[in-house]
């Protein structure tokens, strides 16, 4: 019996939504990214990009357990000698949700071409409307 081996240009994609309402940023964000990188298909193969398009709506409705509003900070650097900045994730939340569950989403993806292109896939939304409609996504 022989492994069966995923192609990419075999692979039809389909569109999912996730609703991020009253949900942990993390669990959401765990969901997201199995399914852009394919893990939850039967023809899963590591080593090729089989995964879907995910539209994540709600994301300011999204909550944070515990006191990560407080205590968890989003650090990035210019490059530049000084030129470290931080964010907490209570103004995050409050200005850009769509990036906070974009940064989650990243970091649980590989950080190499596959997840690169995995993350091209993901659309986020602060609101409940999207522009994907024509798509017909499925709600999961």
């Amino acid at each position: 019996m022989s492994t069966f081996m995923a192609k990419a240009e075999t692979i039809e994609r389909k569109w999912y939504i996730i609703d991020a309402a009253n949900k942990p940023l993390g669990r959401t964000a765990v969901k997201a990214a199995e399914i852009l990188r394919g893990k939850h298909r039967p023809e899963f193969t590591p080593h090729v990009d089989c995964g879907e398009f995910v539209i994540i709506i709600n994301a300011s409705k999204a909550v944070l357990t515990g006191n990560k509003l407080e205590d968890k900070y989003y650090h990035h650097h210019s490059g530049y000698i000084g030129g470290m900045k931080s964010i907490q994730y209570k103004k995050l939340m409050a200005t850009r949700p769509e990036m906070a569950m974009e940064l989650a989403v990243k970091g649980m993806l590989p950080h190499n071409t596959l997840g690169a292109k995995a993350f091209t896939r993901l659309k986020v939304y602060a609101g409940a409307e999207h522009k994907h409609e024509a798509q017909k996504p499925v709600e999961l």
